[in-house]
């Protein structure tokens, strides 16, 4: 699948999971949450000690998010993208996108052990969803 498709079937449905969601309005993790926000996306938080990011609840890790999410985007330090991959396979989320930066060779293994549909090592979102300061 080429990655124009792959964003396709990512983007097609909703909601996603922001992890590395940052309460630091000039972090990557914040502008990802509000790129979703500002394309009328719904987006969940995931930071493991923050209670709210952006006027929306958030989450300590995947598996504590009550509704079904159909895509994650990470933005995390490598060592940590890996943990995260695998929470989301043991969670059922297929969609994945690796945002610059957070990707290891580890990670993505793991992804296409559970034959995710991944992004990685290309565009980034606030790009794709064309992300505007505010």
């Amino acid at each position: 699948m080429s990655t124009d498709q792959k964003i396709e079937t990512f983007l097609s449905d909703d909601p996603f999971a922001v992890v590395g969601a940052s309460t630091n309005r000039a972090k990557y993790g914040n502008k990802v949450l509000r790129a979703y926000l500002q394309a009328n996306r719904a987006a969940i938080p995931v930071h493991p000690s923050a209670r709210e990011i952006e006027g929306l609840a958030a989450y300590p890790d995947l598996a504590s998010i009550p509704d079904t999410i159909h895509g994650i985007s990470i933005i995390t330090p490598p060592h940590v993208t890996e943990s995260i991959i695998a929470q989301a396979a043991k969670c059922g989320i297929d969609h994945v996108w690796i945002q610059p930066g957070a990707e290891s060779e580890k990670a993505l293994a793991i992804a296409d052990s559970h034959q995710m549909n991944v992004i990685a090592g290309g565009p980034c979102i606030l790009v794709t969803l064309q992300y505007r300061e505010d």
